[in-house]
């Protein structure tokens, strides 16, 4: 990336990237929640998942690899919400089902979102964020092609796989944990590789699977779990559920550089509604969630970013910023 960063404000920043997307064939809905999921990313302070992951979505418009104009089929059985995205984007399928599950949830005060057929999901902890802005506890999980090495061959087998939970608070401001079971983000290897430069010991093998920290030879070989065997399970507990939903196993679904192919990879979500337990439960969470953070010290994600995602100015890289007015065209 370049050396510099320019200030837009999130609409301005919206308005690039839905633009963009329309420029490489994303009907105007498909580039709208895609621009809106982006935005998020780079408010929450993630950006691998932010301004340079949807360079990944635009060259899988231009590709065919995600169908920029897919209509996705929403269907309930019970109290499962199935969404088949048609090999589109992820976050326009969820919108499009949104209104079932809160009818699911309003009916039983649980409910079961499983996707399939989608590109990769992005921010996962955009999803369950937009239902604890509803009062929601939301848990997702959803796998991608196969990045992430399990066992003594030191191959790729799982996904980076995240999972994301959050939950309402009385001050508006939900706890959100998002992460995955690498220890870091493909894409964040990837933008090393680009700059040249190496990673930290213990983030990758090599193709012979052998550690190194050559970040180029790690996009030949693999990631390695946190946590050993323990980040290793947590990775196999996704891949189910992910499967469950629908999606392709992370070895069957073909990767980034695979073409005009979509992963087709499964997202998995519980919806909760916590006023059917009884108790506030939204104050009580609050309360605790303020005294570790003022007495205990405690980070509690999600909260200190979504503090400061009103409209102030987003510093984004100048070199993605122009790469998205090219892409406008």
């Amino acid at each position: 990336m370049g050396c510099g960063a320019m200030k837009l404000t999130p609409a301005e920043l919206h308005r690039l990237c839905a633009d963009a997307a329309r420029g490489a064939g994303a009907s105007a809905e498909h580039a709208e929640w895609l621009a809106a999921a982006t935005v998020h990313a780079e408010r929450r302070r993630h950006p691998a998942v932010g301004v340079v992951h949807l360079f990944d979505y635009l060259a899988g418009l231009r590709s065919g690899a995600v169908d920029g104009g897919a209509e996705p089929v929403v269907e309930r059985n019970g109290a499962i919400v199935q969404v088949d995205a048609g090999e589109g984007i992820a976050q326009t399928a969820f919108h499009r089902a949104l209104p079932l599950l809160r009818e699911v949830l309003a009916d039983q005060g649980t409910a079961v979102m499983a996707m399939r057929n989608s590109y990769t999901v992005g921010e996962l902890g955009y999803y369950t964020s937009c239902l604890a802005l509803e009062g929601v506890v939301a848990l997702a999980v959803s796998n991608s092609p196969a990045l992430v090495a399990l066992g003594e061959s030191g191959r790729p087998v799982v996904g980076t796989n995240p999972m994301s939970l959050a939950a309402p608070a009385d001050d508006g401001l939900p706890l959100v944990i998002d992460q995955g079971v690498s220890y870091a983000a493909y894409v964040s290897v990837r933008d090393a590789a680009a700059r040249g430069e190496r990673i930290p010991e213990g983030w990758a093998v090599d193709e012979n699977g052998r550690p190194t920290t050559d970040a180029k030879a790690a996009l030949t070989g693999a990631l390695l779990p946190i946590a050993g065997h323990k980040g290793a399970n947590l990775g196999l507990l996704v891949e189910v559920l992910a499967g469950l939903a629908g999606g392709n196993w992370s070895v069957n679904a073909p990767s980034f550089e695979e073409g005009a192919r979509s992963p087709g990879v499964g997202m998995f979500l519980i919806a909760i509604d916590p006023r059917r337990f009884g108790g506030d439960f939204t104050a009580r969470l609050g309360a605790h969630l303020r005294t570790l953070g003022g007495e205990y010290g405690v980070y509690v994600p999600g909260r200190r970013s979504a503090s400061s995602t009103g409209g102030d100015p987003l510093d984004i890289d100048d070199e993605l910023v122009a790469a998205l007015r090219s892409a406008v065209g």
